[in-house]
């Protein structure tokens, strides 16, 4: 397909930065194919436009939370305020909102310093106010981390979960899991792991179980934690944990690589706290599933579809000071045989409940990560540091808390309660509009046809129902 440029004397587009400039008095303008005879003129006049005006409702959220206002308090900064253009606040805001719209990069400040959305969401007026920070800016701010920041960054994100419950909650599942982040230059104490044939990073990820509410992300070398550094990282989230809600009940749960003889012996001294690990399977555990493995195949037989049996017994590792109970699922199907353990210290519930709905719940928590690496792209971790890699995590932490409470709050009772990040960012985010800074106001015209329209003004309703309009 040919494209035209009124001018006879140009041959090819013009490279992307002579349509990239808002101050430019004329742009260029392309001849698409008509319409019922009627010429196309395409060009960049527009005025102020942006493509993201939906990003003003994670706005709303963020005032109503402060999670970002609680970041930039714990982020010192070195510079000279006489040379300073942007506070931390406004950096952290300029980039948590570009991840949340789907521009990952740091790179991808300098084509929206000027965007009017991005700037109102850091707190800038959209037209008389200086453009937001460029990539060299960012990169700077990033690299400042440290691991005093990023400790007391951690803290504000278990306190902000905290925070997050208007009461003490009965029960708190902490599903733990780790993910591959796979580096593509020579990232600090990034490691070849030879599960995934790859130089990564592993971060760890903790979710309430119950809720999919993000409780913190902790960036490691490519590798797993060892039992002493799971156990130290469990006792200080459990016991501020228990020193905000006493008489909440506390279940860990995690796949069979967290199942640490350090971290079992810790959880069983704390009262009113448990476990459910994922166990790996040997030779003695095996044994002790021989006759419903037996069972479980001449119901198989007889009935001619999958089968499923559960059993639960006492088991002593070597590494283990006494016997713990462990529960089995037998399965036998037209795909074979298929056995899996689990290792406990809830005596009371039934080995079937154990395992089928307790256990299995939470492969909920890898739908979480999913959103959390998969549309908020938290595996950009391309910095040569590895201490501004885990501020980066976090910083896109930060942008999965903010549409998280959108969705379990403002949208609650809709079909977008349960919708991906992605499917939002399309849908609701990414909304064209006009921009105007009038004198005495701000005003963003949307589209007529917008589809979500009665959406979008009930969510904006509810936020001027919790904080009247004007007040901040």
């Amino acid at each position: 397909m040919n494209s035209v440029l009124t001018s006879p004397q140009q041959t090819s587009l013009l490279p992307l930065h002579a349509f990239a400039s808002p101050t430019a008095n004329t742009s260029p303008v392309v001849r698409l194919r008509k319409v019922q005879n009627l010429p196309v003129l395409l060009d960049f006049e527009g005025g102020q436009l942006t493509s993201d005006a939906g990003l003003l409702l994670l706005r709303e959220v963020e005032q109503q939370i402060g999670l970002v206002e609680a970041l930039a308090n714990v982020i010192p900064d070195p510079r000279d305020a006489r040379y300073t253009d942007y506070s931390t606040k406004e950096l952290l805001l300029q980039r948590i909102g570009q991840i949340i719209s789907g521009y990952e990069d740091a790179n991808d400040c300098n084509n929206l310093r000027h965007d009017p959305i991005f700037k109102m969401f850091a707190g800038r007026l959209p037209e008389s106010d200086p453009a937001l920070a460029s990539q060299p800016t960012m990169c700077r701010f990033e690299n400042r981390a440290t691991r005093t920041m990023l400790y007391q960054i951690a803290c504000v994100f278990v306190q902000q979960f905290v925070a997050s419950y208007d009461a003490p909650p009965a029960i708190v599942v902490l599903d733990v899991d780790d993910t591959e982040d796979r580096v593509y230059g020579d990232q600090q104490l990034a490691l070849f792991n030879n599960y995934y044939k790859e130089r990564c990073y592993m971060p760890l990820h903790i979710y309430e179980g119950l809720s999919g509410k993000l409780i913190t992300t902790i960036l490691k070398p490519g590798k797993r934690a060892r039992g002493k550094q799971m156990r130290s990282l469990l006792k200080r989230l459990i016991r501020y944990l228990r020193q905000q809600w006493p008489d909440t009940l506390i279940l860990v749960r995690g796949d069979s690589h967290f199942a640490y003889p350090e971290v079992m012996a810790w959880t069983e001294a704390q009262p009113n706290v448990h476990y459910c690990y994922g166990l790996t399977g040997n030779a003695v555990l095996d044994r002790h599933i021989q006759t419903h493995l037996v069972t479980a195949r001449k119901l198989y037989e007889h009935n001619k579809r999958a089968t499923h049996l559960y059993h639960a017994f006492s088991y002593q590792a070597a590494s283990w000071p006494h016997p713990r109970r462990v529960v089995a699922k037998v399965e036998i199907s037209e795909h074979g045989t298929s056995v899996r353990f689990v290792v406990t210290d809830m005596k009371e519930a039934r080995a079937e409940v154990l395992y089928r709905d307790i256990y299995c719940a939470r492969g909920q928590a890898e739908l979480y990560i999913k959103e959390h690496k998969l549309y908020l792209k938290s595996d950009r971790t391309s910095c040569s540091d590895f201490l501004a890699n885990q501020f980066r995590l976090f910083l896109h932490s930060a942008a999965y808390v903010l549409i998280h409470v959108l969705k379990t709050n403002i949208l609650k009772h809709t079909e977008w309660a349960k919708a991906s990040i992605a499917t939002l960012r399309a849908r609701l985010f990414k909304i064209g509009a006009r921009v105007r800074q009038l004198k005495t106001r701000l005003k963003i015209e949307l589209p007529a046809a917008f589809p979500l329209k009665e959406l979008l003004l009930r969510s904006f309703q509810k936020f001027e129902l919790l904080t009247p309009l004007g007040s901040t």
